[in-house]
C-alpha cells in the first residue's frame, strides 16, 4: 500500500514538472512580444560659425634666459596686435609654454663622452584664438604673422550651437526609422503599433576643413586664402516598434 502511494506521488510530481516546462515557452513569448527593430539616420550640413586659430612664437637663444626673454618680448607684440584687432581677452587662451635645450648633431667620432652637447635653448609660447566671425580667419592670421608669430598651427572650424541643429536631425532620424519599419511591416503583412524603445546612437560632427601652417613671418606677404567649407552633423536612432495584435 505504501509503495503504491509513493509511486502515485511520484507520477503527480512528474506531471507537475512537465506542465511547468510546457508553460515556460508561453511565458517567455509574453515577455518578448512581436516587434520590428530598425535604425534611422539623418544628417544636416551647415556652414560653421566658430573658428579657432592656434599660433605662437618660437625663439632661440644661447642661454635659457636669453631664449625666454626674447620669446616674452616677441609674444607681447603678438598679444598687443590681437587686442588691436579687437579680439576679446576671453577669446585668447595660452595653449602651450615650453623651454627646451637644443643639442649639437651627434656625428660618429665627434662625441667621445657619449653626452650630446647643448648648443642653446628654444622657448615657445602658443595661444588659441577663438573667432565668432569665421570671415576674419585670414585677416587674423595676417595680423599674427605681421606681429611676429612664426608658428601658425591648426585652423579649426566648428558649429557653436550644434545641439540646437541636432534637434532637427533627431526628428528626421526618427521619421527615417518609422519609414523603414513600415516597409518591413508591409512586406511581412503586419501593422506597426507603438514604439517600445527609442535609443539615440550618438551625434557626430565632421569638420570639412582643417589646416596646419608653420612658416616664418617673412614667408607670408599677404593673408592666405581660407576655405571654411561646411560642418556635417549626423544622428542615428534605434527604435523598436510593436506589431499590432490580430494583424
Amino acid at each position: 500500500m505504501m509503495r503504491d502511494i509513493a509511486i502515485a506521488a511520484g507520477l503527480v510530481s512528474l506531471a507537475a514538472g512537465v506542465a511547468a516546462f510546457s508553460a515556460a515557452p508561453a511565458l517567455a513569448e509574453s515577455e518578448f512580444p512581436p516587434a520590428i527593430s530598425v535604425t534611422g539616420e539623418a544628417s544636416i550640413s551647415v556652414p560653421p560659425d566658430l573658428a579657432e586659430v592656434d599660433a605662437g612664437v618660437a625663439t632661440d637663444g644661447k642661454t635659457a634666459r636669453e631664449a625666454s626673454e626674447a620669446n616674452n618680448a616677441a609674444m607681447t607684440k603678438v598679444m598687443q596686435a590681437l587686442k588691436g584687432a579687437n579680439i576679446d581677452d576671453k577669446d585668447i587662451q595660452t595653449s602651450r609654454l615650453s623651454l627646451q635645450p637644443q643639442y649639437a648633431p651627434n656625428r660618429p667620432g665627434s662625441n667621445v663622452s657619449g653626452v650630446n652637447q647643448i648648443t642653446g635653448y628654444r622657448a615657445s609660447n602658443r595661444v588659441t584664438i577663438k573667432l565668432h566671425d569665421v570671415a576674419r580667419v585670414a585677416g587674423v592670421i595676417d595680423t599674427l604673422v605681421g606681429a611676429g608669430a612664426n608658428d601658425v598651427g591648426n585652423v579649426n572650424f566648428m558649429v557653436e550651437h550644434a545641439s540646437k541643429l541636432l534637434d532637427d536631425a533627431r526628428e528626421k532620424a526618427l521619421a527615417d526609422a518609422r519609414r523603414k519599419a513600415e516597409i518591413y511591416a508591409k512586406a511581412a503583412g503586419v501593422a506597426l503599433g507603438s514604439p517600445l524603445s527609442i535609443s539615440e546612437g550618438g551625434g557626430s560632427f565632421a569638420p570639412v576643413f582643417r589646416a596646419k601652417m608653420m612658416m616664418p613671418a617673412a614667408a607670408m606677404a599677404v593673408a592666405p586664402p581660407v576655405a571654411q567649407g561646411e560642418e556635417t552633423l549626423s544622428v542615428s536612432v534605434s527604435v523598436t516598434w510593436a506589431i499590432k495584435a490580430g494583424q
